[in-house]
């Protein structure tokens, strides 16, 4: 998914240019910013369908919780897609800052926005419920299929039909569409078969409310904590530095996406399972052999980033002015990503437990900190101060 980015960004910047880009940057973080609203349903689908791996007796629980969780997920999805239509006219004319693209065009690519976060709302739950199941490879087929089409797509949709922001989230919102429809269909052809239909069941909420709660606390503050800079930048910078910004942010994001993600998604499930099974001995062994390797992985990819940023942005974009701009950027966002990797592996140590206080203190201290440095740094010192603060 990441090589794809990698590939088609350029392309998208040469048919569209920085400011549509920087609308694209906008959808990224708009969706990343709502997934507060997750409210730890997706993380808590994962845990437990880990946890019921190991008790085939439960079977039937298994399905009623994933029922359950999967009716409130396609509300909440639906909701902010409705809100974000309604709001497209404030959003776009108070909020985005843009020079080149009209107002008018502006809106509709937020409404847009909306129904295409409708859509691609419940991925992150069918998603995590095939993590939990350890379908990894499985899920990673898909992902790798879809992120082509949608890339490939909306690159010869730019190309061969109209090189427009509309017509690149239109295609979007039909990939989505199909991708939806693949996800619900096989995680459910995942779970375990039982006799019977799977119902909604409250009660089975109500039994994992406490893990579910703090998790929705993690995800809150941690959603404001890693896009607070965008947002505040969003509204101070114009739509084309945000656009050298949101750059700079996927040149960075090659750490936890590339890195991080696939580590965590990989070693998270069978750490609850293991807790499950009081195996400690082998989650021990997991847990170093997981934290050597995040290490390895990450520390020289950070150092390329950090030493030669322009030649890496230059290389990517065949861009100089998008070099020169987004370059100072780029050395202290991977520093930070960088770091936040190496916590990963007692992140998900803790999870695997149940055990979600530290984490949200620890965030909700950040935040207090943090906030008022990002909008102190990006009001004097524009989007390199912003980054500085990671």
């Amino acid at each position: 998914m990441a090589l794809m980015l990698l590939i088609f960004i350029p392309l998208y910047i040469k048919f569209l240019g920085i400011e549509a880009y920087g609308l694209i940057g906008f959808f990224v973080m708009l969706q990343a910013t709502l997934y507060v609203l997750d409210f730890g349903l997706s993380q808590t689908m994962n845990r437990e369908l880990a946890r019921y791996s190991v008790q085939p007796e439960k079977a039937d629980e298994a399905r009623d919780l994933a029922r359950s969780l999967e009716i409130g997920y396609w509300g909440i999805g639906l909701l902010i897609g409705a809100v974000i239509v309604i709001a497209a006219p404030f959003i776009a004319g108070k909020w985005i800052k843009s020079s080149v693209i009209s107002g008018g065009t502006v809106q509709q690519a937020v409404m847009i926005m909306g129904m295409l976060v409708a859509v691609q709302w419940p991925l992150s739950l069918y998603g995590s419920g095939l993590m939990g199941l350890e379908r990894q490879v499985l899920l990673a087929g898909l992902k790798i299929g879809m992120s082509t089409l949608s890339g490939g797509g909306a690159v010869l949709v730019l190309w061969l039909v109209e090189p427009s922001i509309t017509a690149f989230f239109t295609w979007q919102i039909i990939v989505s569409v199909i991708q939806a429809a693949l996800f619900t269909i096989l995680f459910w052809r995942s779970m375990p078969r039982v006799e019977r239909a799977p119902r909604f069941e409250p009660r089975l909420i109500r039994g994992v409310w406490r893990f579910t709660a703090g998790m929705g606390g993690i995800t809150l503050f941690g959603v404001i904590l890693t896009q607070m800079d965008k947002v505040i930048l969003s509204k101070l910078l114009s739509l084309g530095m945000f656009g050298y910004y949101v750059l700079a942010g996927v040149a960075s994001n090659v750490i936890p996406v590339i890195l991080v993600g696939p580590v965590f998604n990989g070693i998270f499930p069978r750490f609850s399972s293991l807790v499950v099974r009081n195996d400690e001995a082998s989650l021990t062994l997991l847990y170093h052999q997981g934290t050597q390797l995040l290490a390895v992985l990450i520390l020289p990819v950070a150092a390329l980033l950090v030493f030669f940023p322009y030649e890496i942005l230059l290389l990517w974009t065949r861009n100089v002015d998008i070099a020169l701009f987004a370059s100072p950027i780029v050395p202290l966002l991977s520093i930070g990503m960088a770091l936040n990797g190496l916590m990963v592996m007692p992140y998900a140590l803790q999870l695997s437990h149940g055990w979600t206080s530290i984490g949200l203190f620890i965030t909700v201290f950040l935040i207090i900190t943090l906030v008022p440095a990002v909008y102190f740094m990006a009001t004097h010192y524009g989007a390199v101060g912003a980054a500085a603060v990671w």
